[in-house]
């Protein structure tokens, strides 16, 4: 299920912004879903997780929070257009499963349980076929969901500010 896009048409993200986008999801969700314990922990991640990037997605223009900051949205690949609840509720119960799993993975991590660092495994087979695609750049739950990721102009620019701040304090260094 490939999309239909031409990468000259559209101004596709750099996997460098999207992996920003998804860690500040990530972090945003794990630390939240972190204030219980156990079994219940994993269950409150997954409503967040949908929460965020399905229910707050298709109200808010393709951009969950760490989509806004780094200015990409979410579109179908036929129509342009914010993918229906069904298409994100497919792409992101995945990317979902396998992001909550890399946290119990994250969280369970010391030097006695090293087994805990075998849960990130299926986040980056996931996340791998962007990686092997140059020209694509689609994760396994973009082709599932026939869905990719663009550039917007309407976001945080999160990426830009913080080089600028790190140009400023280059210059005063230098002076």
């Amino acid at each position: 299920m490939q999309p239909e896009l031409s990468s000259a048409r559209l101004p596709r993200v750099p996997l460098g912004r999207r992996s920003a986008a998804f860690l500040i999801d990530f972090f945003l969700v794990g630390l939240t879903s972190s204030i219980v314990r156990g079994g219940l922990a994993a269950v409150l991640f997954l409503l967040l997780w949908l929460g965020l990037r399905v229910f707050f997605v298709a109200n808010n223009r393709g951009q969950s929070v760490g989509r806004y900051a780094m200015d990409i949205k979410l579109v179908d690949a036929r129509s342009i257009k914010i993918p229906l609840l069904l298409d994100l509720a497919k792409r992101e119960g995945l990317l979902g499963l396998v992001a909550m799993l890399a946290w119990s993975g994250f969280v369970s991590l010391s030097p006695t349980s090293a087994w805990a660092i075998l849960l990130m495994i299926p986040l980056g087979v996931d996340c791998g076929f962007a990686f092997a695609d140059p020209d694509a750049r689609l994760a396994f739950h973009d082709r599932l969901a026939n869905t990719v990721l663009l550039q917007s102009r309407r976001g945080y620019s999160l990426d830009l500010k913080v080089k600028l701040l790190v140009d400023k304090i280059s210059d005063r260094m230098r002076k």
